[in-house]
């Protein structure tokens, strides 16, 4: 009996040469393009993000041409509950989110298992970039080969559960090699270009898509220099992130950068560069991948955002369960509500999110 894939299939080239991979294989393999919301609801172009029109239309012709079934599921709800009004809070909050992972996390690996082996599919199968191995009786995560296109930060919340339900056909393989097959299968999608924003805010400016989604303005307020003197206004806290230097309209004599947010006060500090380093970070909504927790004292690699250069540090955890990493050398912009993904070497060990740095 051949094992039974669900491919989830965003009309990009990687799903649909995983897809063609997993055939390849001898699985019995069935396309899927989540609906994750509709583009007008959020005022944007439907051609010109995920989950637009043509994605779908390219999905549905790439599972076509491959000759297995295909269809559209509609979790925009999910969507806009579990995603988009997370990623609000968190900026009213004063943190960063990272709608990438939560995504990863509920959408992709939750309703899709779960639908999966409700329609009695063993696997579910996407287009990243790393890579699912057994070792010791336990599931492991590792970097993808191609190391200017591994996710494995953006996975590194996935469970055993998950993992054993889970196929990265793309994993060893590089995005040129991924671009060819896709060329010589005739795909539509072959030369399509990669999707780089946040899905619903292709354009980047998240704090005018907030505005338009829920309907209210942000309060303008004062930017302190750091020793908390007015220097000017903003256009409201939750629109700036730490390390922010670009649209603060501030002229200073110098580079100033955003260094802290007070949202109950409803002020930004800016300074000099050299006020973003800090060498310490606590996390927390945690979860490990090779082992149940983390014991004692250990040496890892870190990244504390996405593609960001690995750094050495020592992780611990503390009395109250929550993860502490002390650096060897202070860390740019470290940002409560991102990531922090712990490696060593190839290996995922975990990570979790950012909540404080000192």
């Amino acid at each position: 009996m051949n094992k039974t894939a669900l491919i989830a299939m965003s009309g990009g080239v990687d799903s649909s040469v995983a897809a063609s991979l997993l055939l390849q294989e001898g699985y019995d393999c069935r396309g899927v393009t989540m609906r994750l919301y509709r583009n007008a609801d959020i005022g944007l172009n439907q051609f010109h993000t995920c989950c637009s029109r043509r994605d779908m239309e390219d999905a549905s012709q790439v599972a076509f041409d491959l000759d297995i079934p295909f269809e559209v599921l509609d979790y925009t709800e999910e969507f806009k509950a579990q995603i988009i009004e997370k990623f609000i809070r968190v900026y009213e909050e004063g943190g960063t989110p990272n709608p990438c992972i939560d995504c990863n996390r509920y959408m992709k690996f939750d309703h899709l298992l779960e639908y999966a082996a409700a329609n009695g599919m063993e696997y579910v199968a996407t287009g990243h970039y790393a890579r699912v191995e057994q070792e010791d009786g336990r599931f492991i995560l590792k970097k993808g080969r191609d190391a200017s296109k591994d996710q494995s930060y953006v996975l590194y919340m996935l469970t055993q559960k998950q993992l054993a339900h889970i196929r990265f056909p793309l994993g060893e393989l590089t995005k040129e090699q991924v671009r060819q097959i896709a060329g010589e299968k005739g795909f539509v999608n072959a030369h399509k270009h990669d999707s780089q924003d946040i899905c619903f805010v292709p354009d980047g400016d998240y704090a005018s898509f907030m505005e338009g989604y829920t309907g209210r303005k942000h309060m303008p307020g004062d930017f302190l220099d750091e020793e908390g003197r007015a220097v000017g206004r903003h256009r409201g806290a939750a629109c700036y992130t730490l390390g922010q230097r670009k649209g603060l309209g501030l002229a200073m004599g110098e580079p100033v950068y955003v260094c802290g947010k007070n949202m109950a006060e409803n002020t930004v500090t800016v300074g000099k560069e050299a006020s973003l380093f800090r060498s310490h970070l606590i996390a927390d909504e945690l979860n490990w991948i090779p082992f149940d927790a983390l014991q004692g004292e250990r040496k890892v690699q870190v990244c504390t955002r996405y593609h960001a250069k690995e750094q050495t540090a020592v992780a611990r955890i503390l009395d109250d369960g929550r993860l502490q990493l002390d650096f060897d050398t202070p860390q740019r912009a470290m940002t409560p509500g991102q990531a922090v993904v712990l490696y060593e070497g190839e290996l995922v060990l975990g990570g979790g999110t950012i909540r404080e740095v000192f």
